[in-house]
């Protein structure tokens, strides 16, 4: 860490504002992507923990926040040992579980929802834990981020706003954002010095709201025509009579049903559409105003994340995706069609349906595969370096006399997040 003489120049030099960069190439994280992609295939899976950390090194290392980079610190064999961690006591759950749905009483009947209930809040817990385990596995400057507060009372707290913006029809998000971000911020630390976030959820709200319209628009038009239309009398006595000929019956007793079911679907496919093409420009919303909202001590973050370079990266996306999809079809094609001229005239057709369908099974996983590694490496990827090389920083000489705190993290909360599949970054 550089010293501070006194003079004028230094003084100068961090009160100027700075920024963040990200110096990764585009192509060597393609290369480190597809070779992941294919020993995940040849290790059934196991290789993703150094995939991960590959990931992570790679992204972390080619960040530089004033000047100087980020590292991570953790390594696979963490990973691995918190996953096998969490799937010993995962295992015990799913059992009793699976015993209580097995009951013919009230607690059978309510299993199915318990156990949702309990492995959603389980899964908000794993959340906050991981995020505990990458911050303090993150360096920079030679001192570590760290997470304090508790994690079931954050599960809780999250379970609560979903449930308001279920019941809400997602009006509550922004502000169940802003809501969580605060808790955890608060409880972010870099060294000793505490961090904080100060964007609100109503300016959030107020820019969400003419998607939201747009998007829930046709779907409510598409509600009140249904509500108009049907004859709720007369579906309740089709329904009560039963038999093959319910549909008949209704569509009978409601002659106007019929048009309101081709308007609903043409609402559906209205909402859905607007939806997709929304979901970008929402996306950078959100990106640019979570990054304005955080704060470590007198350090203000401010960035300028552009609409258009993130449609960019969704179109950047669908390209690589259409023309993947496209190559896949022809070998699937040329595959199938060779299993067929194998099968010959047909004396060996149990020998050839296995084989069709181990050529559909490896086609679906290299489908899979395929498909994340081209979302990772256009829409992940492009997302992270906007972020990055947007930011404006403020109030940097506090980072000056920061002092290390903290300690690293159990790798537990991460391995529960992956055995949930709620992981991220």
């Amino acid at each position: 860490m550089r010293a501070m003489t006194g003079e004028p120049g230094d003084i100068a030099a961090v009160n100027q504002p700075a920024g963040a960069r990200f110096l990764g190439a585009r192509k060597a994280y393609w290369r480190l992507l597809m070779r992941g992609a294919v020993l995940l295939m040849v290790t059934l899976g196991i290789y993703r923990f150094w995939l991960t950390t590959d990931v992570r090194r790679f992204l972390w290392g080619n960040t530089e926040v004033a000047g100087e980079a980020l590292e991570y610190t953790g390594t696979a064999a963490e990973l691995l040992l918190g996953f096998l961690i969490a799937i010993a006591i995962l295992i015990p759950v799913y059992a009793v579980f699976f015993l209580a749905a097995l009951d013919l009483g009230t607690i059978g009947q309510l299993s199915g929802l318990i156990a949702f209930a309990a492995l959603f809040l389980l899964g908000q817990y794993a959340i906050y834990r991981a995020r505990r385990y990458r911050l303090t596995r993150t360096v920079y400057r030679g001192l570590r981020f760290t997470q304090t507060g508790s994690a079931w009372a954050y599960a809780v707290r999250a379970i609560a706003w979903w449930l308001a913006t279920i019941f809400t029809a997602g009006l509550a998000y922004p502000f169940q954002l802003a809501s969580l971000e605060r808790y955890k911020m608060r409880n972010t630390f870099y060294g000793d010095l505490g961090g904080r976030f100060d964007a609100a959820g109503w300016r959030l709200f107020l820019r969400g709201v003419p998607m939201w319209v747009l998007v829930a628009g046709p779907l409510l038009l598409a509600l009140g025509a249904f509500i108009a239309v049907v004859d709720w009398p007369a579906l309740g006595e089709a329904l009560d009579q039963g038999g093959e000929d319910v549909m008949a019956r209704i569509e009978g007793s409601n002659p106007a049903l019929a048009g309101a079911i081709v308007f609903a679907t043409l609402m559906g496919g209205t909402a859905v559409t607007l939806a997709a093409l929304l979901y970008p420009a929402y996306q950078g919303m959100v990106l640019r105003w979570w990054l304005n909202g955080l704060r470590f001590g007198a350090i203000a973050v401010r960035s300028d994340v552009r609409m258009r370079s993130v449609y960019g990266a969704y179109l950047r996306f669908l390209s690589y995706g259409i023309l993947f999809s496209l190559v896949m079809a022809a070998l699937g094609f040329v595959a199938l069609f060779v299993v067929g001229l194998i099968a010959g005239d047909g004396t060996e057709s149990g020998a050839a349906e296995i084989a069709a369908t181990v050529v559909l099974l490896i086609g679906y996983v290299i489908v899979a595969l395929g498909f994340s590694t081209i979302y990772r490496a256009t829409v992940m990827f492009s997302l992270w370096q906007l972020g990055m090389d947007s930011l404006h920083l403020s109030g940097i000489e506090a980072l000056e006399t920061v002092r290390a705190s903290g300690r690293a993290s159990s790798p537990l909360g991460e391995g529960l997040a992956d055995a949930l599949n709620v992981g991220g970054y």
